[in-house]
């Protein structure tokens, strides 16, 4: 009966990560459609866009550590909350500066956010499919972030398709990451019938 209860407990945990992927996907998908056509030609809109990509971030984070277990347990997912937040504030303080103090923090802000989205991947690793995809995600944010640190201190001003390509490939690791779960559902239904 326990193990009932555990295989229950995990593909109910299996299905929120699958929507929350999707979720995040879509979401995603939305706000780099915005930042490459409206945010390119309206200064305000894209203001507006780069405020509420890291706020979506925490709370997006905050939904998931609480379903998974409370912030107690999920204590990276909790500090990518707190990153996040303090993110949208300094991003709203950077939009008085230039579109390089802009870059500059989500340079930081891809560093820690993506470090600590690693951390929630490899502790999930052994519980739940497709975290490879979001380590893989995790890791590759932190050196986008390394180079947003670098742009940032380039001349040339950057613009909000900077970081729209970088939201596009985190988008598509999101993606995946549903889909490898929807797979793997679809794997142990058919086996349980065969």
């Amino acid at each position: 009966m326990i193990d009932h209860h555990t295989d229950f407990a995990r593909a109910n945990q299996e299905r929120w990560l699958k929507l929350y992927y999707f979720v995040r996907t879509a979401f995603s998908a939305v706000w780099v459609a915005a930042a490459f056509t409206v945010g390119q030609h309206s200064p305000a809109i894209a203001a507006v866009l780069l405020v509420v990509y890291p706020a979506w971030d925490a709370l997006a984070n905050y939904i998931d550590a609480s379903r998974s277990g409370g912030l107690g347990k999920n204590r990276s997912q909790t500090l990518n909350v707190m990153v996040s937040l303090a993110t949208t504030l300094a991003v709203v303080l950077a939009l008085q500066m230039s579109m390089n103090w802009v870059l500059g923090v989500f340079g930081v802000w891809a560093i820690l956010s993506g470090l600590l989205q690693l951390g929630t991947a490899a502790r999930r690793w052994k519980s739940y499919g497709a975290q490879w995809a979001m380590i893989l995600s995790g890791g590759q944010s932190a050196l986008a972030g390394v180079f947003f640190i670098v742009q940032a201190r380039m001349p040339m001003p950057p613009s909000i398709t900077n970081v729209a390509g970088y939201a596009a490939v985190g988008a598509l690791y999101f993606l995946v990451s549903a889909v490898w779960l929807s797979v793997s559902e679809l794997r142990r239904k058919t086996a349980q019938v065969s």
